[in-house]
């Protein structure tokens, strides 16, 4: 299945996106992980492609899309409207992994009339924890904008209680996968699972934190079955 690299300036930015599948087919938005880009997705793309049109974004300071002065979930929500609307998708699957989950949940509680169904791959909302401490900037040059680490951290240490709370506000189908030896606290899974109302929760046992990566034929199997219900 071929994949289309195509730029588009969003709100006077440039933003990267891979393209698979059909203009015409049911869409699907999929956002990546905090340091990798829209070619993670790939494989699940290549796959996903042959029903739906898939358009996986690189998200602000990530892959070939802008560097800005300011990285926040709150930034990329805004950044995933503007993507919608120049796409036109009036309505569409949103999935996301690890930072771009927590970017799904945000949109999808602030606009859940734009989304059809919501697929979110082992994280939960921002919560309380352990602080993480804030590493420094390594001397080898990155494949993405080293600013993006300090300030998504800032903001897992200093949640903000009202994404969790919102989550009863996610009124469309969910699915929320697991990967059974991630770092991610799985009971944080199970309690975001139970406050969203119409939630499936799958647990991969095989697979860690890149879920997509560590058990594809399990994801993938996972994602059909729910998009097919």
């Amino acid at each position: 299945m071929e994949t289309r690299v195509n730029q588009i300036k969003l709100n006077g930015l440039t933003f990267q996106y891979r393209e698979t599948g059909e203009p015409t087919s049911p869409p699907i938005v999929a956002l990546h992980a905090l340091g990798t880009s829209a070619e993670s997705w790939n494989p699940v793309a290549s796959v996903l492609g042959e029903n739906y049109r898939v358009l996986a974004i690189d998200q602000r300071g990530h892959g070939g899309s802008a560097r800005t002065s300011n990285y926040s979930f709150e930034l990329m929500c805004e950044d995933l409207l503007h993507f919608a609307n120049a796409m036109n998708l009036e309505r569409f699957t949103l999935m996301g992994h690890s930072m771009g989950g927590t970017v799904s949940y945000l949109f999808s509680e602030t606009f859940p009339t734009r989304i059809e169904r919501l697929i979110v791959e082992d994280t939960p909302p921002p919560f309380q924890g352990t602080p993480i401490e804030i590493p420094s900037k390594p001397a080898d040059s990155l494949p993405f904008d080293w600013e993006v680490v300090p300030s998504i951290l800032q903001q897992l240490n200093e949640p903000n209680p009202e994404w969790w709370a919102r989550l009863t506000d996610i009124t469309m189908p969910t699915l929320l996968l697991g990967g059974g030896s991630s770092h991610i606290p799985q009971h944080k899974l199970e309690e975001v699972s139970e406050l969203i109302p119409n939630c499936e929760f799958v647990t991969l046992e095989s697979a860690g934190h890149f879920v997509h990566d560590d058990n594809l034929y399990g994801f993938l199997a996972a994602v059909k079955s729910f998009l097919d219900s």
